[in-house]
């Protein structure tokens, strides 16, 4: 494994046109990839980041003797543009940096991916796509964007159209943000961040990330925490305290906003996009996932060619597939094992 101090890679397009019709000059994808591309080619696994989430995020699921073992597959961790890393708000020069970076939508991300995986390595087939939240998202686009590639896909915790109550989630964050005078309207300096709207962006946080039953039963002992306000401070305040820039956070969230495969050109809804998939796919919501109920993945998979749901069971909520507990871990992990096993369905 790397970590957040160890090197990565990135992958520079010189020109890249956005969906909103600004051009980036150049796009950056940074990326970081576990194991070896074999000379087929034909081992490469595309695993994206999520919300504000970096590649060193993704690696509990991957490992020694797990279904992502970099001893037999090639793993692919892009960093989803706007998390600080590829091209953001915090890293793109004027006139592009802070409040006047461009609009991202998930097909940007998979546009940028693809021009990564093709013209970096030379990949034309991808046995595997999968991803926790912001990353199912992107997994769904993957399979409808290139179906030619993608054989199999397992988006868990995340969907392909974001539902409205999703929506009212992320409006009261992006006005928590801007309710903070020092947002200036994302012209703050980068040493002076807005701290009260990142504290307020948590706390609303916090009501969603978890489910009412991880609280009723103080689950939240468990990763180590003495009180309530411990954990509200201590887990999500230091959540995005750390070295998180709002901007990026906003331009991430309107990403999340507008995710919709239904939108993908050549498509007339999300349910025409959904029977379009020809991967393989196993969709894994959790239980009690406050932002992708599992009854809104059951209506994906209804619309899908060769879909299974597998639902996460327990009280983790939205963070069952966040690698914060080794019972969720190992259910998450056999199931990519299972359909890995499994014929492709291209």
């Amino acid at each position: 494994m790397t970590g957040p101090d160890a090197p990565y890679d990135v992958h520079e397009i010189p020109d890249f046109t956005l969906e909103c019709g600004a051009t980036l000059r150049p796009a950056r994808v940074a990326y970081q990839t576990y194991g070896t591309l074999n000379a087929a080619k034909d081992n490469a696994i595309v695993y994206p980041t999520w919300y504000s989430g970096r590649h060193w995020d993704n690696e509990w699921l991957i490992g020694e003797g797990m279904a992502l073992d970099p001893d037999r597959w090639f793993i692919i961790v892009p960093n989803m543009l706007g998390n600080g890393l590829s091209s953001s708000a915090s890293n793109t020069p004027p006139p592009w940096d802070r409040a006047r970076f461009p609009r991202i939508s998930v097909r940007d991300n998979v546009a940028s991916q693809h021009r990564l995986v093709t013209q970096v390595f030379g990949i034309e087939t991808l046995p595997l796509v999968l991803g926790w939240s912001m990353g199912a998202g992107q997994t769904y686009q993957w399979a409808v964007s290139h179906p030619e590639m993608v054989q199999r896909m397992l988006p868990f915790c995340g969907s392909s159209r974001t539902a409205p109550h999703n929506q009212v989630f992320l409006d009261s964050l992006r006005w928590a943000m801007r309710a903070d005078a020092a947002f200036a309207e994302g012209w703050y300096a980068p040493d002076a961040l807005p701290v009260r709207g990142l504290r307020a962006f948590a706390r609303i946080y916090a009501g969603w990330g978890f489910s009412q039953a991880f609280y009723w039963d103080e689950v939240w002992r468990e990763l180590g925490y003495t009180s309530l306000e411990d954990f509200a401070v201590g887990f999500w305040e230091g959540f995005f305290l750390d070295d998180r820039d709002p901007n990026n956070l906003l331009t991430m969230l309107d990403t999340w906003w507008c995710g919709d495969v239904g939108t993908t050109p050549g498509f007339g809804s999300t349910e025409e996009a959904l029977a379009s998939i020809r991967a393989r796919a196993i969709v894994m919501p959790a239980e009690k996932d406050l932002y992708f109920p599992p009854e809104d993945e059951k209506w994906a998979v209804s619309h899908m060619q060769n879909a299974e749901l597998r639902v996460i069971p327990g009280v983790w909520g939205h963070f069952a597939g966040g690698g914060a507990n080794p019972v969720d871990t190992a259910f998450i992990d056999a199931a990519v094992a299972d359909l890995l096993a499994q014929p492709s369905g291209i």
